[in-house]
């Protein structure tokens, strides 16, 4: 596989983790997510860091659309959100595929298939 289409990958695994979870977590909460109770609480900061490495580039993207309307950024601060969101999916799926890989070494050496 070439090196772009690794990169095309891990974004694609990023993004499809991100969108899972926060569609999973809008569903539960039955509220939008964002970088807000009850998705990020002091009280609950493992709760928060956890929701937060999943699903914040949906965050952040919900969140700078939600400015954007309010007319609090500007499109040049809205494009990069969308950018950061972007860098952020793919980080997400560069450990999400590492994480993947090394849990497959060692279920394969105890006699399952990876």
């Amino acid at each position: 596989m070439g090196p772009m289409l690794l990169v095309l990958f891990a974004f694609s695994v990023g993004l499809t983790v991100c969108g899972l979870a926060g569609s999973a977590m809008e569903l539960i909460a039955g509220r939008k997510v964002a970088f807000a109770e009850p998705y990020v609480s002091p009280a609950h900061v493992l709760r928060s860091l956890v929701a937060t490495a999943c699903a914040g580039p949906f965050m952040l993207v919900n969140d700078a659309l939600d400015a954007r309307r309010n007319r609090l950024i500007s499109t040049a601060m809205l494009i990069s959100c969308g950018c950061t969101a972007a860098i952020w999916a793919l980080a997400l799926g560069v450990v999400l595929i590492a994480i993947a890989s090394w849990v497959a070494i060692p279920l394969g050496s105890a006699g399952f298939p990876a």
